[in-house]
């Protein structure tokens, strides 16, 4: 089984094998909304890509959508995924799969394997799901977004605590709720996790507090106190935003304070079964929409990016990101 540091050696020699053409996958698959789908999964060492198969293959939540590759860091991962997901085959190298797939999802721990290992798929006309966080770069990811625009590849990646009927059914009540001075999340975040910091989890405090209050963060604080930390935001109207980082509870909270006192964000909709967040990424297999903004993508990573920047120098760090 091939290791993920041959295997991104290996993309950049192969890339020149994507010669499917867009066209193609778009006759056969957003033409046909009734056409089976072939996903193949690059990345075995999350626990996600378990679920995958899960979701697809055993539950078979989406009749006619099957998992039926699976490429893994190790050959232990690719197995543990082939039989708990019920996943029919394994690749030594994901370019094998080139021809065979109509979907692809990414699924990394580490966000800095995810864009080359998508590249030759993308470039190849194959709708791409990249699981959380998109990227490691916000320069990295402008320039993975441009290419796949200039070959007309739908792509789309978000947090499974964002992109969830609850989120949505939040953000419809702090509209409603007038002026917010002050928001907290809480949610488990290790600044030191091997898989890219503030980035392995702290996606999912980002990503929710831009869904709900928008994209519009302008500046980063993060205070750290050994292993304890918090993040302060500034938003363009003033508002200020703190996330706690939890290191000895794997649970989490949002508040906001307004005028009629500190309000607990709670949902009021029960999730759908498939979650929202499976059946966009399946709509955009079948369709080419994109559920997500490039712009959305970008900035969120800039956050994250900024975040890791302040934790290391320990002052106010102003966001930069150059939308598309």
């Amino acid at each position: 089984m091939e290791t993920r540091r041959s295997f991104i050696k290996t993309l950049g020699a192969g890339t020149a094998l994507t010669t499917l053409g867009f066209s193609s996958v778009k006759a056969s698959v957003f033409q046909n909304p009734e056409k089976p789908i072939c996903i193949g999964i690059i990345g075995a060492e999350n626990s996600h890509t378990i679920k995958f198969g899960k979701l697809f293959n055993v539950e078979k939540k989406f009749p006619g959508v099957e998992v039926k590759y699976v490429w893994g860091e190790t050959e232990e991962f690719a197995r543990k995924a082939m039989e708990n997901g019920q996943i029919p085959n394994m690749v030594k190298d994901p370019l094998e799969m080139l021809g065979k797939i109509d979907a692809l999802i990414v699924d990394h721990r580490h966000p800095k394997y995810h864009l080359k290992a998508a590249e030759p798929f993308v470039k190849a006309g194959i709708p791409t799901f990249i699981d959380k966080p998109f990227c490691y770069r916000v320069e990295e990811g402008k320039k993975f977004l441009e290419m796949a625009r200039s070959v007309g590849t739908p792509i789309t990646s978000y947090s499974s605590e964002a992109h969830i009927e609850s989120t949505f059914d939040i953000k419809k009540q702090v509209e409603t709720m007038g002026e917010i001075s002050h928001v907290i999340f809480g949610g488990p975040v290790d600044l030191e996790s091997p898989y890219g910091g503030v980035f392995f989890y702290g996606v999912h405090l980002v990503q929710p507090l831009m869904y709900i209050f928008g994209d519009d963060i302008r500046k980063v604080h993060v205070t750290c106190s050994g292993k304890n930390a918090t993040a302060s935001m500034i938003f363009g109207n003033g508002m200020l935003a703190t996330l706690v980082f939890k290191n000895l509870s794997y649970s989490w909270s949002r508040f906001v304070e307004t005028k009629n006192g500190t309000i607990e964000l709670k949902s009021r909709v029960e999730e759908s079964n498939p979650a929202k967040n499976y059946t966009d990424m399946v709509e955009m297999f079948r369709t080419g929409k994109e559920p997500r903004s490039h712009e959305s993508i970008l900035k969120c990573v800039a956050v994250l990016e900024t975040l890791e920047q302040s934790a290391i120098t320990g002052n106010w760090e102003d966001i930069k990101c150059n939308y598309i």
